[in-house]
């Protein structure tokens, strides 16, 4: 029997890379899954990663080159989130954002493509965002990391795919999970914004608890990850799919009016 493929799945201690991790044990993966802290699992061999720095990434990617001798999979799923308005937002936490979802996916990706590139075969497979494709407000600085990952994974897929290596970014949009329990508050508070960062917050947790069952992004990820000629964009939920379609189609300003209206955002003066 042949050795089973390695996958590896940052941010697999809850939401969808614990979801991620779970299902590709399930078909037949061996799994190396991390987490900032220790954590224990069954069937998930888990390890110590933080994505913001890089001695712990070569560290951990060493770790498991040693143990299982390649990785197949690589799914950059680690993030965090904000709920901020930009001006509110300090210069530190944008940063702290870009560090964990953009930096960290790059961080990763540097450290496997060495043995993938020795291989000549490998996927990567990045968790973007309704908000990689649409501005989100209260979200300014989260957007701006997931629209980077955007740009970021579509110019690597063209470097990587005559190396037999497959890029792909899968596209979420609200989701029931625990990530936006995790929210630093605003840095400070501007008066002038007090009715549109009560409308923007309320917003976005009707939109998290109203959210799709997460295990429906776990699953497509899964099923991506096994497919035989992989696409670069998967857009998973009612929202990542309508959202961007209708402000592909519709004129900018009438796109505004009903995005401002979803938000409860008074009109524009």
């Amino acid at each position: 029997m042949p050795d089973p493929k390695v996958a590896v799945v940052t941010g697999a201690s809850s939401g969808f890379g614990q979801l991620t991790a779970e299902r590709l044990s399930d078909r037949g993966w061996r799994v190396f899954g991390t987490s900032r802290q220790q954590r224990d699992a069954t069937r998930i061999e888990m390890r110590v990663l933080d994505v913001r720095s890089g001695e712990s990434v070569g560290r951990f990617v060493d770790d498991v080159l040693r143990a299982a001798g390649r990785v197949d999979l690589l799914v950059n799923n680690a993030g965090a989130t904000h709920v901020s308005l930009a001006e509110e937002t300090a210069l530190g936490e944008a940063e702290a954002l870009f560090q964990t979802n953009f930096f960290g996916a790059v961080r990763m990706t540097n450290a496997v493509l060495p043995s993938m590139r020795d291989q000549r075969r490998g996927r990567i497979i990045n968790v973007g965002s309704l908000a990689g494709l649409v501005g989100v407000p209260g979200q300014a600085f989260y957007a701006a990391s997931k629209h980077a990952l955007e740009g970021y994974a579509e110019s690597l897929r063209y470097e990587l795919e005559p190396l037999g290596i497959s890029v792909s970014i899968v596209e979420p949009g609200f989701y029931r999970t625990a990530l936006h329990e995790r929210v630093s508050p605003a840095a400070r508070r501007i008066p002038a914004y007090d009715r549109v960062r009560s409308a923007v917050r309320g917003a976005i947790e009707r939109s998290f608890a109203e959210g799709g069952d997460p295990a429906d992004v776990a699953e497509l990820i899964a099923r991506v990850a096994e497919e035989d000629r992989p696409g670069l964009r998967y857009r998973v939920g009612k929202d990542a799919r309508l959202v961007p379609r209708l402000k592909k189609v519709l004129p900018e300003n009438l796109f505004a009016i009903g995005f401002r209206k979803q938000f409860g955002l008074p009109p524009a003066t």
